[in-house]
């Protein structure tokens, strides 16, 4: 699993943390990532949590002030996964064109088609249990797509600026296409478990980016 590092990983409620205690906060976003990912946020609760790392409502909650906290730290954890995943080795890759070929086949091959997590897309599986639910978590989630779309955006503009995108492409249209993309195939191999839903949309993706390409 990926190097987990968050602003909150250094104090608990303010305070100074011991090695154990990174460790055993740690460990409860582990864990809770697991259920989540294969229960869903709803279906997962403090008692679960509790079986899965053998530890006490006190011990828990000397790390976590709630569920929803416990959410939060499990969400960045794996955004920090599926970043690993993604942008393995990117920064190699001069051509932006070519990064965002790489980024589309690594998403839906190595994140998901490797199983990551046992659930499926965690970000999408996520977004649809929570929206209508919890505002301030879906929107928070919602931010995590934006902030990729924006990514996808730099690098469109990067090409354009190089010369090597076409004078009458639509980067917004460009962008939106690919995260639509990626996220419906995500929803089908979730559901479906084929993985020519994957191979299909790299291939369809791919062809689309050269597409794009002066």
């Amino acid at each position: 699993m990926a190097k987990y590092t968050n602003r909150s990983e250094n104090s608990f409620h303010g305070g100074p943390v011991s090695d154990k205690g990174m460790q055993t906060r740690r460990k409860i976003v582990e864990k809770s990532l697991q259920l989540f990912s294969v229960k869903g946020y709803f279906n997962t609760s403090i008692a679960d949590i509790l079986a899965a790392t053998n530890l006490t409502k006190g011990g828990l909650y000397g790390h976590f002030r709630s569920k929803e906290d416990i959410w939060y730290a499990v969400y960045d954890m794996a955004v920090m996964i599926w970043r690993g995943i993604v942008f393995r080795n990117m920064r190699k890759v001069s051509d932006p064109l070519e990064r965002i070929e790489k980024t589309v086949e690594a998403d839906l091959k190595e994140y998901l088609g490797g199983g990551t997590f046992e659930g499926g897309c965690f970000f999408l599986n996520m977004l649809v249990e929570l929206s209508g639910q919890s505002a301030s978590m879906s929107k928070h989630i919602v931010r995590g797509f934006i902030r990729f779309s924006k990514l996808l955006s730099r690098w469109l503009q990067e090409a354009a600026d190089a010369g090597r995108l076409k004078d009458d492409v639509d980067s917004r249209e460009a962008y939106d296409f690919i995260v639509i993309s990626l996220n419906g195939a995500a929803a089908l191999y979730s559901a479906t478990r084929d993985p020519k839903i994957l191979n299909e949309t790299v291939n369809q993706l791919k062809q689309y980016v050269r597409q794009l390409r002066k």
